[in-house]
C-alpha cells in the first residue's frame, strides 16, 4: 500500500516538473518575440521618418520650382534651400541643431537659423545644386542616409 502512494507522489512531482519546464519555455519564447517585435518597429519607424523627411523636401522643392526659382545658398552654418515665395519673400529649408527647419521671411530680413520653425528631427542635411539637379542627403541618428535627386522643371537654379 505504501509503495503505491510513493509512485503516485513521484508521478505528481514529474507532472509539476514538466509543467514548470513548459512554462519556462513559453516565457522565453514570449520575451524573445517581444524583443524582436520592438527592434522591427523601431527600424520601421526610423525608415518612415526618413521617407517622410525626403517627401517633405521633394514637395517643398516642387512647390517652388519655377525658372531659376529654387537655389541652394549659404545660411547659418551650412547650405539651405531658398524657395521664392513672391513679393520679396523667401522660404528657407535647412538643417540646424539636429532639426530640419523652415523659415518664411523677407529676403533681407537678417533673421538667423535659430528663428525658424522645427519640422522634424534630423542628424544632418547636405544640399547641392548642379546643372539643374538638386541632391539632398539626409542622415538620421542611427547613421542611415537617404539621398534625394530631383531634376528641376524650371531648369538651372542658382547654386551658392
Amino acid at each position: 500500500m505504501r509503495r503505491r502512494g510513493n509512485q503516485h507522489q513521484m508521478g505528481g512531482l514529474l507532472m509539476l516538473l514538466l509543467f514548470g519546464v513548459f512554462a519556462a519555455c513559453v516565457l522565453i519564447l514570449l520575451l524573445t518575440g517581444a524583443r524582436a517585435y520592438r527592434r522591427l518597429t523601431q527600424r520601421d519607424q526610423a525608415a518612415f521618418d526618413r521617407r517622410t523627411c525626403v517627401q517633405y523636401l521633394a514637395t517643398r522643392v516642387r512647390q517652388g520650382d519655377a525658372a531659376g526659382g529654387v537655389s541652394v545658398r549659404p545660411f547659418g552654418e551650412g547650405n539651405a534651400l531658398a524657395l521664392p515665395a513672391g513679393e520679396g519673400y523667401v522660404t528657407w529649408v535647412y538643417w540646424h541643431d539636429g532639426w530640419l527647419m523652415e523659415l518664411y521671411t523677407l529676403e533681407d530680413s537678417g533673421l538667423s537659423p535659430e528663428d525658424g520653425a522645427r519640422i522634424m528631427p534630423l542628424a544632418g542635411l547636405s544640399l547641392s545644386l548642379k546643372d539643374g539637379r538638386l541632391t539632398a542627403e539626409l542622415a538620421d541618428g542611427a547613421g542611415e542616409t537617404d539621398t534625394l535627386l530631383l531634376s528641376l522643371r524650371g531648369g538651372g537654379g542658382a547654386a551658392g
